[in-house]
């Protein structure tokens, strides 16, 4: 019994004053990050590589215009960006257990990942059908400008469209009552990874390739 109460006692000294270990971490917000550190190196080897492409090849095509294209890629941007904001309001409002301000703001949410993707695709079939711009070809001569456009925004799409159909998961379930703040943190930080993205993606794909 002595035995016991030392190791009880040695036990609770362990925790910092917050009343918990600094290192007790749930398993759903540990195995996000391990997959946002992952999904991170597979985004930095592509906008690496692609950058490298981009200084190496002395005629690489500048086709966005200003108008419409960076004005376009901006306001997808900002659908983007202020999807992240009303995620931010989720989790505040699941923080303080209102569950109808939480699905509201995730909604929010996924009206702005949605119109991201509609306003991704309506830009790409206006490079493909009138710039002919290929994954394989394009008018300019550097068939990898298409390749490695199509790659990085295209995998970046599919990250928007998994977080919209996740966003959804989540705010089902929060309406039956079964989700509780964790999860609502959890796919918090994965719609936080992909606006991120986005934000080395719009400057080193879109601008730094405006036609000036």
């Amino acid at each position: 019994m002595e035995f016991m109460s030392e190791t009880q006692t040695i036990a609770s000294d362990s925790l910092w004053s917050g009343g918990r270990s600094p290192y007790l971490v749930g398993s759903k917000k540990f195995g996000m990050w391990l997959f946002i550190a992952s999904d991170a190196l597979t985004f930095s080897a592509l906008l690496v590589a692609y950058t490298y492409l981009r200084i190496s090849t002395p005629d690489w095509p500048t086709p966005f215009h200003f108008s419409p294209s960076i004005i376009f890629s901006s306001v997808m941007t900002f659908c983007l960006l202020s999807s992240s904001l009303t995620m931010v309001m989720a989790v505040h409002a699941m923080h303080h257990k209102n569950r109808k301000g939480t699905i509201a703001w995730i909604l929010a949410t996924m009206v702005g990942g949605a119109l991201f993707v509609i306003l991704h695709l309506s830009e790409w079939m206006t490079l493909i059908n009138h710039e002919h711009v290929t994954p394989f070809s394009n008018e300019w001569g550097v068939p990898l400008f298409g390749a490695t456009f199509f790659a990085i925004t295209g995998l970046h799409m599919t990250h928007v469209v998994i977080g919209v159909i996740y966003l959804g998961i989540v705010c089902t379930g929060i309406a039956r009552g079964k989700f509780k703040y964790e999860d609502v943190e959890v796919c918090g930080l994965y719609w936080h990874f992909v606006d991120l993205v986005w934000m080395f993606v719009f400057p080193l794909v879109y601008l730094m390739s405006a036609k000036i």
